[in-house]
């Protein structure tokens, strides 16, 4: 186990700094702020920040070691069989032609799935008058984002409204890590809840992003857990909103040897995941 001090104006900006210096993701590594920033009095007694990284050696040194040699031995081994023969050039036009073809079955696929899969358990889809005003406000929004979809709204619960959009490509409308359909449901919202009718809570999903978010973020979870664990260090998670940073706390509630907390304010609020003995 290794470890870097490095500073920076705030601690974002130190943590970013070593990042870039290792070459590694945030989650490969435990961070613990050391000094943070200071602002001074007109720039009198202003300090940076400073972090420490720590980074597992053994895991970061095994798999570019792996990595190198495989395409060269690929490279010299496939050196012969190229030269002699024109006829290897082939198969290698009529290949992608084959590819090009499987993704747009693959992509066809998955909407249908993700309709299945999740309007199904939900029920028939509800008509009334809040549930006319989410398709109204989508549709337009859709449109004028000239995104082909098709909205459907059930009422799972009493004041809670499920939104299904499919479509082809939806894709653009979901955004990194889910910011985009996490801006379009609040939109959506504050749409809907402008009258004085009774306020309900709106969620947005589309090709079953909730979902695979959910899963994917029990998997970090865990992931962090072992490494707060092994290392008996704290680990800081990225920014996550109030609903994502709910179900780390969830997965990690029976996790032994390990605590959650939250600090930091929206929309920079993060968890952080700590080691108890």
């Amino acid at each position: 186990m290794s470890y870097i001090d490095v500073t920076g104006k705030t601690e974002e900006e130190a943590l970013a700094r070593a990042l870039s210096q290792l070459g590694m993701d945030r989650d490969d590594v435990s961070v613990q702020i050391l000094e943070r920033a200071k602002n001074g009095f007109l720039g009198i007694g202003s300090a940076p920040a400073k972090v420490r990284v720590t980074y597992g050696e053994d895991e970061e040194k095994t798999s570019p070691v792996s990595a190198k040699p495989s395409p060269e031995k690929l490279k010299t081994e496939r050196k012969p069989t190229e030269k002699p023969a024109a006829p290897v050039q082939k198969p290698k036009v009529e290949k992608p032609a084959v590819k090009a073809q499987e993704p747009v079955q693959k992509t066809q696929r998955p909407v249908a799935a993700a309709v299945t899969e999740t309007a199904t358990p939900i029920g028939e889809e509800v008509q009334d008058e809040k549930a006319d005003a989410i398709r109204n406000f989508l549709s337009g929004l859709m449109e004028k984002m000239e995104v082909e979809s098709q909205v459907h709204v059930y009422l799972p619960e009493k004041g809670r409204y499920q939104v299904i959009l499919t479509g082809p490509n939806l894709g653009q409308i979901i955004g990194r890590r889910g910011e985009t359909l996490d801006a379009i449901q609040q939109l959506t919202s504050y749409s809907v809840n402008r009258s004085s009718s009774g306020r309900i809570r709106v969620t947005l999903d589309a090709e079953n992003y909730r979902a695979k978010r959910e899963e994917s973020l029990e998997h970090l979870a865990h992931k962090v857990a072992l490494k707060v664990v092994k290392y008996r260090r704290s680990v800081t998670l990225e920014p996550m909103n109030a609903y994502e940073r709910h179900i780390i706390h969830t997965a990690l509630q029976e996790e032994p040897n390990v605590s959650t907390g939250s600090i930091g304010t929206e929309p920079n609020r993060r968890v952080v995941v700590s080691y108890e003995r």
